[in-house]
């Protein structure tokens, strides 16, 4: 409060807002910790994975102890540590139109904390459709960049990059690996635009993409001037595809040996059924109460109760799917 551009109106408007966090991982355990340090009121986490070893490195909220269970279940639960006012609701979901329409309400802001161009352009096309400010971040090895995006106002993610990347087009932290201090200068600038947008400071916007390599200590604001493009369908509203495609399937994971799939309809898994039902092929079945954890045919499973499943030591979304429906069957 004592930050005059904030002040007492600033923080006031800061604890009545709420914003949505799709993906707790290296970028989003830094937003995350820094807004709510910082007072916002209510927060969304939406992650799909669960935390692993490697991911200590650079994802500042989990330790050791955390591997294994859901990260955005783990995030509320520490964050709340750190401040117990603020509303945090840990979505362990794969971020999709439903889960979206599920909120119930419109989130002030929209962070990217994602590591894969779908998620994005979801987020892009949700956020132009509800004339939602959203924010793009992405660290890769040393480089980084970030944009604020404001309907009407700013271009969007589609004026930029029309069609996504193609798989092998674009460096993964699986080929490069990620440095923590481009999560941290990435981050830096994503939360504070964050504060901007949800003080009500909008004049004092960054407008265009910052773009930086912290080893060379190389910084760039690019098209500082520009508007929405005039052929960009999405922002004049005449279309968002990435709301009209099927979000059910099985996907790899980033960078990951690791396969996701989703379940063909909507279901509710009776974990605890589930595990006594495996006991005599599988190993190392754990349950808690966020979700199922078990190895078989050389594949370690992580089921939630919602049918989603996560297959680690696998990189064929094919065989994926043949083990989920052999072994979860939802």
């Amino acid at each position: 409060m004592r930050f005059k551009p904030l002040g007492l109106a600033g923080q006031e408007r800061l604890s009545e807002s709420t914003v949505l966090l799709v993906g707790v991982g290296a970028l989003g355990t830094w937003l995350a910790s820094i807004l709510v340090r910082a007072g916002v009121g209510r927060m969304i986490l939406v992650d799909r994975d669960v935390v692993e070893l490697h991911n200590l490195q650079r994802q500042l909220l989990y330790t050791e102890k955390d591997v294994g269970s859901p990260k955005a279940i783990v995030a509320a639960q520490h964050l709340a540590q750190a401040n117990s006012s603020i509303d945090l609701v840990g979505l362990a979901e794969d971020f999709s139109p439903q889960v979206f329409s599920d909120l119930g309400s419109v989130p002030d802001l929209i962070l990217d904390g994602t590591d894969n161009f779908p998620t994005r352009y979801l987020i892009n096309d949700l956020a132009m459709r509800g004339s939602i400010p959203w924010i793009y971040g992405g660290a890769v090895g040393a480089k980084g960049s970030a944009m604020v995006v404001l309907p009407g106002t700013t271009p969007c993610l589609r004026c930029l990059l029309p069609d996504p990347p193609t798989t092998g087009e674009s460096e993964t932290c699986e080929t490069v690996g990620v440095l923590t201090p481009t999560v941290t200068a990435v981050t830096a600038f994503q939360s504070a635009e964050a504060l901007k947008i949800l003080s009500g400071n909008t004049e004092s916007i960054s407008k265009g993409i910052l773009t930086i390599d912290v080893w060379r200590y190389e910084h760039e604001m690019r098209m500082a001037e520009a508007g929405p493009a005039p052929h960009c369908s999405t922002c004049r509203g005449v279309s968002f595809p990435a709301l009209e495609q099927d979000w059910v399937g099985s996907s790899s994971l980033c960078g990951r040996d690791a396969v996701q799939v989703l379940p063909r309809a909507s279901s509710k898994i009776d974990l605890q059924k589930l595990a006594e039902n495996l006991r005599e092929v599988a190993t190392d079945i754990t349950k808690t109460d966020h979700l199922l954890r078990f190895a078989v045919e050389h594949c370690r499973f992580s089921v939630f109760p919602n049918g989603r499943a996560l297959l680690f030591g696998i990189d064929d979304a094919g065989r994926a799917q043949i083990l989920f429906d052999r072994y979860v069957g939802a």
